[in-house]
């Protein structure tokens, strides 16, 4: 199943703790991944920054939400237990615990206003039926991210059609550096291009010890590329008594290209427009810092 969004892990995390024990919140995660049935694809799944699983957030986010209803307690640290408040809750059995529900509560309600404040937004300003999204902070800002990401992505493509057939080279090159081939930015420039070798655009080291070389292939095209040219190119590794290949386009590759390059003996990479403008933000080639946001969290190990 998909993973929970937090608002639907609250009522699980109440229940959880109804049996009046401190409960250890990272044992609590396993309890509930294992309640909701979570593959370990989606337990390992991680927030764009990398830093923690996106259900471990999630749930995060449900006991602090909880914490500030007053519906849990944090008898020590790290470990949560119910409150009465949480018990008389409970014996309501509501279907679902939300922003809706919590908004009855005086201290969810400072809390929320709190925020609102520190926006420059006035308390009276707070609206439960506005803060009904399912995403968490993280989750609203990883969406933000994949957004301007995606733009990027596609402007950093859009820009590479309209440039020159050696300029084109040049991006190729810079890539293939800042990826760690090449050896240094001199002798990968003067390996690209040289070759000319009948669907070989350019011979470029695979190490900076030049223990091994790749061949390289460069389409600036807008059609897909099929399989003769594929075909061309695997030809002409095996004229170089070579295994190893790169196949860039701006376009795409059709299916019997992309098959026919899996099953061959060489080892031929096919990179498409699609990622070749991931490589390009990734990497840095063609693009530039406009802002960095650090989200902290707290350091549990600090405080051990």
């Amino acid at each position: 199943m998909p993973i929970p969004d937090y608002q639907t892990v609250m009522l699980p995390l109440l229940r959880l703790a109804s049996d009046g024990r401190e409960h250890k919140f990272s044992d609590s995660i396993d309890v509930l991944a294992a309640e909701f049935r979570l593959s370990d694809e989606e337990r390992n799944e991680l927030l764009p920054s990398g830093t923690q699983a996106v259900f471990d957030n999630r749930v995060g986010w449900a006991r602090s939400y909880l914490k500030q209803a007053a519906l849990l307690d944090s008898p020590r640290r790290g470990y949560f237990a119910i409150s009465q408040r949480g018990r008389d809750l409970l014996k309501k059995d509501p279907d679902r615990i939300d922003i809706g529900l919590l908004a009855q509560y005086p201290e969810f309600i400072e809390f929320r206003n709190r925020k609102n404040i520190k926006k420059n937004r006035g308390p009276e300003q707070f609206n439960a039926a506005q803060e009904m999204a399912s995403e968490t902070p993280e989750d609203t800002m990883a969406a933000a991210y994949s957004e301007l990401r995606e733009s990027l992505e596609v402007e950093v493509l859009e820009t590479i059609m309209g440039v020159s057939p050696p300029f084109f080279e040049r991006i190729v090159v810079d890539l293939l550096v800042k990826m760690g081939y090449g050896g240094s930015r001199v002798d990968a420039g003067r390996a690209l291009g040289k070759s000319g070798d009948g669907g070989i655009d350019g011979i470029i080291n695979e190490d900076q010890l030049g223990l091994d070389v790749i061949y390289i292939q460069a389409k600036r095209w807008e059609g897909n590329v099929g399989r003769p040219e594929i075909q061309k190119f695997a030809g002409a590794l095996q004229g170089q008594r070579a295994k190893k290949g790169v196949f860039i386009t701006t376009s795409g590759f059709t299916r019997e290209a992309m098959e026919y390059a899996s099953l061959i003996d060489s080892r031929i990479i096919l990179i498409d427009g699609v990622r070749l403008g991931k490589l390009l933000v990734d990497h840095g080639v063609g693009v530039s810092t406009a802002g960095v946001y650090e989200v902290k969290k707290l350091d549990s190990d600090y405080f051990e």
